[in-house]
């Protein structure tokens, strides 16, 4: 199984935007391993919109990579990041254009995937932009999902369609590994806040095969990058990076690796945060309590343990109850405070 727990990496979308090329693939695949990051479990490096030339190859019908940006073909960066132990990702979209403009795969399903696999992709992550109005999107979705099958390579299959067309109800049977079901985040806290929010009565659709991914991680941008917005504190990234663990959300690093400081690294590589997001029974996790803003969620894990994560995402103290003394107790993560002030997260 591909997904048996929620996959995790770096994706360049949210800092690099349209400015990759293959010296910033490289040196990120460096970082990931020099940081300590491979180690953690952060195994994918996800090439996202862009990275092709703006029409397909005339004689061949291919999606080919610019020739600015990959001087040496993308097979060469794939080769590259292999050689650093990394699996290789790559975008594509289902309509006829990607969202910035680039060939999409709409009617060219099998052929894509043909070359994915050529090119040495272990993940494909497919977006949802100029879907023709005729077309249904979750045939378009199960159409690609048939298409990566016979490739002749194992690509995990990332469906990004934004919660579109109640995609939590067949997304498994289009072969996908994960789903989007929120629209992009950018790096603010209103934005996490908001996605999070979204995600309570959709938690029990994440499990082992194919997770709810509710987008790539912002920790550490400070408002810089591609949806660089107005930034977050330390405190709005480590509740970003508690929810996204406690919710089986897949953990794609959007932040750029190679000047993470040490704060955010030691958060994106907190072993016990990590563990509650990979735990092997991948349960989902459920909110018990809370105002709207204020909650509680439980996550019931293997080895008869639980995690509890209370959160503020309101603008004034909080106050949420959880009655500990009826519940066995993991280690505390992070420390309870009486009151949790806005934002706030608390782990136990």
């Amino acid at each position: 199984m591909l997904s048996r727990t929620p996959p995790m990496g770096f994706n360049t979308w949210n800092t690099f935007g349209e400015n990759i090329n293959e010296s910033v693939i490289k040196e990120t695949a460096d970082a990931i391993v020099e940081k300590g990051l491979l180690e953690a479990g952060y195994n994918y490096l996800v090439i996202d919109d862009c990275w092709s030339e703006r029409e397909r190859d005339p004689e061949t019908g291919k999606i080919v990579p610019d020739k600015i940006k990959f001087p040496n073909g993308m097979k060469a960066v794939s080769d590259y990041v292999h050689s650093k132990g990394l699996k290789f990702g790559m975008y594509s979209c289902a309509g006829t254009r990607t969202c910035a403009d680039y060939p999409g795969s709409f009617d060219h399903e099998f052929l894509d995937a043909r070359t994915f696999a050529e090119y040495g992709a272990d993940f494909l992550k497919y977006d949802f932009c100029y879907k023709p109005n005729v077309a249904n999107g979750p045939l378009l979705y199960r159409k690609m999902g048939m298409a990566l099958k016979a490739s002749g390579r194992e690509i995990l299959f990332s469906a990004c369609n934004w919660g579109n067309d109640e995609v939590n109800t067949w997304i498994r049977s289009a072969g996908a590994h994960m789903y989007r079901s929120t629209g992009d985040i950018n790096d603010s806290f209103p934005s996490m806040r908001d996605i999070s929010l979204s995600q309570v009565d959709n938690l029990a659709y994440s499990a082992p095969g194919c997770f709810n991914d509710i987008d790539m991680l912002t920790i550490g941008m400070y408002g810089e990058g591609n949806v660089g917005s107005s930034g977050c504190t330390d405190i709005d990234y480590k509740t970003q990076f508690a929810v996204w663990c406690m919710f089986s959300a897949p953990l794609m690093l959007g932040g750029d690796i190679r000047n993470l400081n040490d704060k955010m690294l030691e958060l994106v590589k907190n072993k016990d945060l990590i563990r509650i997001n990979q735990d092997e029974e991948g349960r989902p996790a459920f909110c018990t309590t809370g105002s709207r803003e204020a909650k509680s969620f439980v996550k019931l894990l293997s080895d008869n343990e639980i995690a509890v994560l209370l959160v503020n995402f309101g603008e004034s103290d909080a106050h949420v109850e959880f009655y500990f003394e009826k519940t066995p107790m993991l280690n505390s993560i992070w420390r309870i405070p009486a009151f949790l002030p806005p934002p706030a997260t608390a782990l136990r």
